[in-house]
């Protein structure tokens, strides 16, 4: 599955809401969160996302009310199995 990484602003969300989002399936656009790190002082989130396109993407985060700045599609050597 691709991985992405993307940034937008907090908008005031919580570090437990993003925490349940951290550990919530994968959404009905097939996007899951693998990691998401953020500053509440400088309003900033970074996701680091698996979905199917970057299309899938930008869906999730405006269902949400987020635009992001940007979104990348990247490599990783993060493995959930190891």
């Amino acid at each position: 599955m691709p991985k992405f990484l993307d940034s937008h602003p907090l908008k005031g969300t919580s570090p437990e809401t993003l925490k349940k989002l951290q550990n919530a399936p994968k959404d009905e656009f097939g996007v899951t969160h693998l990691n998401l790190i953020y500053s509440e002082d400088e309003d900033r989130c970074y996701c680091f996302l698996e979905a199917p396109t970057k299309e899938d993407v930008v869906k999730h985060h405006k269902k949400m009310g987020f635009d992001c700045d940007y979104i990348l599609e990247v490599d990783s050597t993060y493995d959930p199995d190891d």
